[in-house]
C-alpha cells in the first residue's frame, strides 16, 4: 500500500483532487456507454455487446495515458504552441466545411486515411483559442486598454474562429464565444470592450446562421423549445424526460434502462438521461457534483496563481469543460434546446476524448508546476482537519 502511495505521488503530479474526478468520470462513462450502447452493438455488430465497451475503454485508456503525457509538459510552452494550432486551426476548419464528411447536413469531421478515425477540427481551433487568448491577456496586462495591441487582435482571432466553427456547430461555436467573454473579464478587460465582443459575436453567428449548413435546424429547435404546447416536444427530448422521470431517486440500476433502445444517440447527446434512469437522481446528482468540484478546482488554481498565464489559462480550460457539461445535462432535463454537445468525459467519443484529455492535462501541467507546493500544504492540512475530528 506504501508502495503504491509513493508511486503515485511521483507520478501522478499535480492537484489529487483533478486526478480523483477524472478517475471517477472515466469509470461512470465505461458503465455508463456500455449500457447505452447494449443494443445499437446488438443490431449493428450481431450480438457482439462487448465490442463498444472495448472500443470506449481503449479510447477512455487513451484520453487518460494523453492527460498524463500533457500534465508533464510545463505549461508555459502551450502559450506557443496555441497560435500555431490557430494557424493551422483556419484552414482545417475550411477544409472541414468544404470537403469534410457530412453527417445530419454538416461537415464537422475529417476521416483521417489508414486509421479510419474521424476527427473533428473544432475540438483543435477551442482549445487553441482559449489558450491564444489566455496568452495574450498574459502578455499584454500593462497594455490591457490598448485597442490596437490588444483588443483589435483578439477581436480577429475570436470572431474568425467563432464564425469558421459556427457554419456547422453552432453550439459549440456559442459556447466557446462564452468562454472567451468570461476569460476576458477575469483578464481585467474593460467592460465597453467585451460589449464590442458581444455585438461582434451576434454579428459572426447571425452571420453564420443564415450562410451555415444547418440554419433550419437552429430555428427549428429554438422553435420547438420555447413552444409550449406538449404535443410539440421533440423526440429526443420527450423520451429524455421519460428516462428521467422513470428513474426516481436511486434508478432502475446498471444495464436496465429502457430509454436507450428508443432515444438516438443515448451514449453520447442523452448520456445524461440514461445515466439518471439507471442510477436515478443520486447518480445524477453524484455526476453534476464532481463537474462542479472539477470547476472549483480550476478556480483554485487562478485565487493561487502567481503567474497571470497559468491561471488565465487554467479558469479558461475549466469553464469550457464544465460549460459544456451543464449544457449537455441542460438538456438532458430540458433547461436548454437540444445541442449536439457531448458530455466532457462521459460520452462515447474519438478525438473529442483525446482533446478533453489535452484540456485536463493542460490544468494539472498549471496545478503541478508554479501552484504544486500550494495544494500540498493545503491537502496536508485537509488531513491535518480531518484526523482531530476523528
Amino acid at each position: 500500500m506504501v508502495r503504491v502511495k509513493v508511486w503515485l505521488e511521483e507520478n501522478l503530479k499535480g492537484d489529487p483532487i483533478i486526478w480523483a474526478i477524472v478517475l471517477l468520470l472515466s469509470l461512470i462513462s465505461v458503465l455508463a456507454v456500455y449500457s447505452a450502447t447494449g443494443s445499437l452493438a446488438y443490431r449493428k455488430m450481431g450480438g457482439n455487446t462487448e465490442i463498444y465497451l472495448f472500443k470506449h475503454s481503449a479510447l477512455i485508456i487513451s484520453s487518460l495515458v494523453v492527460m498524463w503525457a500533457v500534465h508533464n509538459i510545463p505549461y508555459k510552452y502551450f502559450s506557443k504552441l496555441s497560435l500555431f494550432a490557430l494557424w493551422v486551426s483556419v484552414p482545417l476548419l475550411l477544409f472541414t466545411y468544404l470537403f469534410g464528411s457530412k453527417i445530419n447536413e454538416a461537415s464537422r469531421w475529417i476521416t483521417i486515411p489508414i486509421i479510419d478515425q474521424a476527427f473533428q477540427p473544432s475540438d483543435l481551433a477551442k482549445l487553441a483559442l482559449i489558450a491564444a487568448v489566455a496568452g495574450m491577456l498574459a502578455k499584454r496586462q500593462r497594455q490591457i486598454t490598448d485597442i490596437r495591441i490588444t483588443f483589435i487582435p483578439l477581436l480577429i482571432w475570436i470572431g474568425t474562429i467563432c464564425l469558421l466553427i459556427a457554419i456547422a456547430n453552432m453550439s459549440t461555436a456559442v459556447m466557446l464565444l462564452s468562454t472567451c467573454l468570461l476569460l476576458m473579464f477575469i483578464g481585467r478587460v474593460p467592460v465597453k470592450y467585451l460589449m464590442v465582443v458581444c455585438m461582434v459575436g451576434a454579428i459572426v453567428l447571425s452571420t453564420a446562421i443564415f450562410m451555415g449548413q444547418r440554419g433550419g435546424v437552429f430555428f427549428s429547435r429554438i422553435e420547438k423549445f420555447i413552444d409550449e404546447d406538449p404535443n410539440e416536444i421533440p423526440f429526443q427530448a420527450k423520451h429524455s424526460y421519460i428516462a428521467i422521470a422513470t428513474g426516481g431517486i436511486t434508478g432502475k440500476g446498471p444495464g436496465k434502462s429502457e430509454q436507450r433502445n428508443i432515444l438516438p444517440h443515448p451514449y453520447s447527446d442523452f448520456i445524461y438521461a440514461i445515466i439518471i434512469e439507471e442510477y436515478g437522481m443520486v447518480g445524477g446528482g453524484v455526476v453534476l457534483f464532481l463537474y462542479l468540484a472539477l470547476l472549483y478546482r480550476g478556480m483554485r488554481v487562478v485565487a493561487i496563481s502567481t503567474r497571470p498565464f497559468g491561471g488565465l489559462l487554467s479558469a479558461g480550460l475549466s469553464f469550457s469543460l464544465v460549460i459544456q457539461a451543464m449544457i449537455n445535462m441542460g438538456v438532458a432535463v430540458g433547461l436548454v434546446p437540444i445541442t449536439g454537445l457531448p458530455l466532457p468525459m462521459v460520452s462515447m467519443g474519438g478525438t473529442s476524448l483525446i482533446f478533453t484529455g489535452i484540456s485536463l492535462g493542460i490544468i494539472l501541467s498549471i496545478s503541478r508546476g508554479d501552484h504544486e507546493d500550494a495544494f500540498l500544504s493545503e491537502e496536508k492540512a485537509m488531513g491535518n482537519m480531518v484526523k482531530k475530528v476523528a
